[in-house]
């Protein structure tokens, strides 16, 4: 088992149950980013192309939250029902990712 395989007993990760959802939404994000590619091939109007990249940056920052929430919500959970290494583990984790995702 490797280090992210230990999520509590659930089957699959903590999005599991919405992975359609998300792949959806990441469908739909790879669609605007190559529209900025075409943008930017197209001479396209500076502000046309930052309010685009703009709105993929927000588009990405609401996908890595909900799975960061449902990370919390089943993974981090269970662990820390668990108890022991695991959930110390699962808590350091989650805090090491919130911090990415602070700086990003």
């Amino acid at each position: 088992m490797t280090e992210h395989e230990g999520h509590g007993g659930h089957e699959g990760h903590g999005y599991s149950g919405d992975k359609a959802r998300y792949l959806a939404r990441l469908k739909r994000i790879e669609g605007q980013a190559r529209g900025i590619h075409r943008m930017v091939e197209e001479d396209q109007y500076c502000i046309d192309v930052l309010t685009q990249i703009s709105a993929v940056t927000s588009a990405l920052r609401g996908v890595a939250l909900a799975l960061l929430d449902d990370h919390l919500e089943h993974c981090v959970a269970d662990a820390a029902a668990a108890g022991g290494a695991e959930a110390d583990a699962k808590l350091k984790e989650a805090s090491a990712a919130i911090a990415r995702l602070v700086r990003s």
